[in-house]
């Protein structure tokens, strides 16, 4: 089986990150396909890999079938069903459950919060008052994890194995680090965990390489 994931600008790209994270927690090998975002040809260039015109695309090659998956939550789906042994989901029922639930509760909500504290992975920038919509946003964020580290013990959302649930909260311990949002106790300790964690020092150290070279 042969893997191709298309994703766009690391500083910026947050869907990226959450299509990004499952395919390299898999350990199965994969090629990356990188699309500019923002630039004059961003629209053009895009449409070349992804016909829904939108990034993370992941192309499937088995054999005689090839296949896309455009979604960052499906892509998180196709590759626990590929690679089980990732723990990419919880193996209890019900954990699994709610970490699939917390999992599409970040994909389809937060609004405020996207559009006030934007992913800007490699840069801080402290200063930004959080508006109502926005600390409103925050506060629920903060009460998912808590709850979910009580009841897993983390260090992770549900348990010791970095997985999708996390993969999906993962640029918004990006944002609380760049807009300095305060966390204490186990929210803190776990975005400390998720903020330190390998995959995200490379995707880093990838968006660090953007800014240097003026791409953002």
């Amino acid at each position: 089986m042969k893997l191709t994931l298309a994703v766009g600008t690391k500083n910026w790209s947050s869907w990226s990150l959450r299509g990004w994270l499952p395919v390299k927690l898999s350990g199965l090998p994969f090629e990356e396909q990188y699309v500019q975002l923002r630039h004059d040809d961003t629209e053009e260039e895009v449409k070349k890999v992804s016909p829904s015109g939108l990034v993370p695309l992941l192309t499937v090659e088995d054999g005689d079938t090839r296949f896309q998956v455009w979604d960052s939550l499906a892509i998180a789906e196709f590759m626990a069903e590929i690679a089980p042994a990732a723990h990419l989901w919880p193996e209890e029922r019900v954990a699994r459950a709610k970490a699939r639930a917390v999992a599409a509760e970040m994909h389809s909500g937060f609004a405020a919060l996207r559009q006030q504290y934007s992913m800007e992975f490699a840069r801080h920038m402290p200063g930004h008052t959080p508006t109502p919509g926005t600390a409103k946003a925050i506060a629920r964020i903060i009460e998912v994890w808590e709850t979910c580290l009580k009841d897993s013990g983390g260090p992770f959302l549900f348990g010791k194995h970095f997985g999708n649930a996390d993969a999906f909260y993962a640029p918004v311990v990006s944002r609380f680090h760049s807009y300095d949002v305060r966390l204490t106790g186990a929210a803190k300790a776990y975005a400390d965990a998720v903020w330190h964690h390998p995959l995200m020092r490379e995707w880093l150290k990838a968006s660090a390489a953007e800014v240097e070279k003026g791409l953002v």
